[in-house]
């Protein structure tokens, strides 16, 4: 083969440096062969690999087809159309499994084999006769040695004939290995061309055969079912997608539908109660007692069955009998702390149950509604209308007072029954905010070593304007309507804005910064942290009254003020802007006698998801504030302008009488100053000219002196 290298093997014998160093070349040749044809082997080795694995996988897949029929589904399992169509795939999926099975059989003899043979046969020979002539060569090189070192002056017959003779074995051998070693790395320049060639050309060939019985297994009659299957494909997915587009829309009507369902508590107006049922299901709280005192609560599902009250726990199949509920009694009852609680009692009084309702609608439905069953209502043909006529006796059952917090939910204005969603955050500062702020750290916000109030123990400042001393304001209670109690008045009493809110305090804490929202976000950050930290999970629930004065925490139960915190005091205020619950307020106190010396304590609160509604509220209050003191101001000012003009006209008037009474008294002077005017007791007054002129200008420095 033309352009093939070959080592000289007639300059074996020589070994000249020049061979030496030629062989060099091709053994480096050699392990260059021998590192790329192991990487090629690999490679290889993978496609091989490769291909058994995609054969039992397929043979698998078949047989997975084949036993779908046996299958056992809980939904659709009996189509006889899928089982048929699987069963015809299976057939198809089994062939391409023997074809995939004879080119793995074909690319293991075509492929693997030869190169198989030149990396484990023909590597491995150069390898040991390397070995082979590096231990002649050597052998050679020390008999040599001792026969070059042979004595000349006494000279051994035998010693020379045993050099001599060891000489020729060593390099004859060397001459053999050296001959068989050029031969085999002359070999190798043409094995390897085959080495490469070889394995490709049966892996070509292979291919070749596997796509011919491809092709003839593929027939215009399979060609033809799949165009079938793909059509029914093409059906199926327009029918989901129709079937998912009437989903989507079916979900959005539901939400909006449902979006005032959302909240536990719905107001009655908007859902009046059915009080004419004779059948309900939903989520009850059961009261089981654990001991003498102590009791626990658990949610499942209840619904009534004819006359029984049925319960069923999430997960269950079906449901358990709870109670018989003919002829039984069923009346609202005050339990512990638990709102929307009612009792049933069986007919011979041995059982009883305690169940809370979720709603105060839920809890009248289920009043009215077992007591419908318990008169055998459902019984009769029409159940809702005999229902309707004892609806008056169902409606006694319902006996609970309003709590205080019902109260104000029912007084509470319309416009806060929900939280705003158009705006994603609420702030708001009295003073401008500054722009630098931003680039301010957060340390340079709130300290991390800032100590955290966690509960209300006390008021915010005695030395606040507005806030009350000692006793004389803490234990009040505050009617937040504005209604007078006794002969009192109430503070906020003339306030234009009443708005109460329930909330939840978090904890308090100084800040360093009061003008950015910054201050509040890093407050809220550090506290939710600290709750986590030490484990803190109670929160003190309060009423917080927004007023143009105040705003006001209030205890839930017994209507005390808790804590006052006057509304020009508070310079901050905004909300979290990913959780709409958290909400906060910096309010600016006095640090001690000094009014110079300020503070600010930022408290956080948590909401019933109406963060931004009491801070526009807060914003409100302080406008109608800003409002109501710019009036206020005015009104001083109009009123000091009439005081002014009233004390002109004082001035002009006091004036004018001062000059009518210097006329009348120079008209006395006038008359008195006859000649011929006498007394009545026979005197007369007699004025020079010099003295009137002094009366006129006394007169005068008087009048200028009053004006002055």
């Amino acid at each position: 083969m033309p352009g093939i290298d070959k080592l000289p093997i007639e300059e074996t014998l020589e070994d000249s440096p020049q061979t030496r160093s030629l062989l060099g070349v091709f053994e480096e040749d050699a392990t260059a062969i021998s590192n790329y044809m192991n990487q090629l082997y690999q490679a290889m080795h993978r496609i091989y690999d490769a291909q058994n694995e995609l054969s039992a996988a397929t043979h698998l897949t078949s047989k997975l087809l084949k036993e779908y029929e046996k299958q056992r589904f809980p939904l659709g399992g009996d189509d006889e159309v899928m089982s048929s169509t699987l069963q015809q795939f299976s057939k198809v999926i089994d062939e391409l499994s023997s074809c995939h099975a004879v080119l793995s059989t074909q690319l293991a003899d075509a492929m693997m084999f030869p190169i198989t043979q030149f990396k484990e046969r023909d590597l491995k020979e150069i390898l040991t006769l390397k070995e082979v002539f590096q231990i002649a060569s050597n052998d050679h090189d020390a008999a040599i040695n001792r026969y070059s070192r042979l004595s000349k002056k006494r000279e051994n017959d035998k010693v020379k004939y045993e050099v001599t003779e060891d000489v020729y074995t060593s390099r004859k051998k060397q001459h053999q290995t050296m001959m068989h070693y050029f031969c085999a790395l002359n070999t190798l320049q043409y094995k390897k061309k085959i080495a490469l060639l070889e394995p490709l050309l049966g892996y070509m060939q292979a291919q070749i055969s596997f796509f011919k019985m491809g092709s003839e297994n593929l027939s215009e009659q399979l060609e033809e079912f799949l165009a079938n299957i793909g059509t029914s494909v093409q059906n199926v997915r327009r029918e989901m997608d129709s079937d998912v587009e009437t989903m989507q829309q079916t979900i959005e009507d539901l939400e909006v539908a449902s979006d005032p369902l959302y909240v536990p508590d719905p107001d009655p107006t908007k859902f009046p109660v059915n009080r004419n049922l004779t059948q309900k299901a939903g989520y009850l709280n059961a009261r089981n007692k654990t001991g003498l005192v102590s009791s626990t609560w658990d949610r499942q599902f209840y619904f009534t069955q004819g006359g029984n009250l049925m319960s069923q726990a999430r997960g269950d199949v079906a449901g358990g009998l709870a109670m018989d509920i003919d002829n039984c009694s069923v009346m609202a009852v005050d339990c512990e702390d638990r709102r929307y609680c009612f009792q049933i009692t069986s007919f011979d009084g041995k059982k009883s149950s305690i169940l809370q309702a979720e709603s105060k609608k839920d809890h009248e439905e289920w009043i009215c509604t077992i007591n419908n069953i318990s008169k055998q209502i459902y019984l009769s043909e029409n159940p809702e209308e005999t229902a309707a006529r004892v609806n008056q006796s169902a409606l006694e059952a319902v006996t609970p007072s309003p709590s205080f917090q019902q109260r104000h939910e029912s007084l509470r204005p319309a416009g806060q029954s929900r939280p705003p969603t158009a705006r994603t955050s609420s702030s708001g500062s009295l003073g401008s905010e500054s722009t630098n702020l931003a680039a301010l750290s957060l340390d340079s916000l709130v300290a991390p070593d800032t100590p955290i109030q966690f509960d209300i123990i006390s008021p915010v400042c005695e030395d606040q304007p507005g806030q009350a001393k000692a006793s004389g304001q803490g234990g009040r209670r505050t009617n937040p309507f504005g209604e007078s109690g006794g002969s009192t008045k109430s503070e906020t009493e003339d306030s234009i804005l009443h708005q109460l809110f329930i909330v939840r305090f978090l904890g308090s804490m100084e800040v360093r910064s009061d003008d950015h929202p910054d201050v509040v976000y890093e407050t809220m950050r550090q506290i939710l942290a600290a709750r986590a930290i030490h484990n803190i999970f109670r929160m003190t629930e309060s009423h917080l009254l927004v007023t143009c004065d105040c705003l006001k925490l209030i205890d839930p139960q017994t209507q005390v003020t808790r804590l006052t915190f006057p509304l020009p005091c508070v310079v901050l205020y905004a909300t979290h802007q990913e959780n709409k619950r958290l909400f906060g307020f910096v309010l600016r106190t006095s640090g001690g006698r000094s009014e110079s010396n300020l503070s600010s304590v930022c408290y956080i609160f948590e909401s019933n998801n109406e963060g931004e509604k009491i801070c526009d509220s807060v914003g409100l209050a302080k406008q109608i504030a800003l409002h109501a003191e710019l009036d206020r101001r005015a009104s001083e000012k109009q009123k000091e302008i009439e005081r002014v003009k009233e004390k002109q006209l004082k001035e002009l008037s006091k004036q004018k009488q001062i000059e009518k009474d210097l006329e009348e008294q120079s008209r006395l002077i006038a008359a008195s100053s006859r000649p011929n005017q006498a007394s009545s007791e026979g005197q007369f007054v007699v004025l020079s000219s010099s003295q009137s002129e002094e009366s006129d200008l006394g007169e005068e420095g008087k009048k200028k002196e009053s004006e002055a």
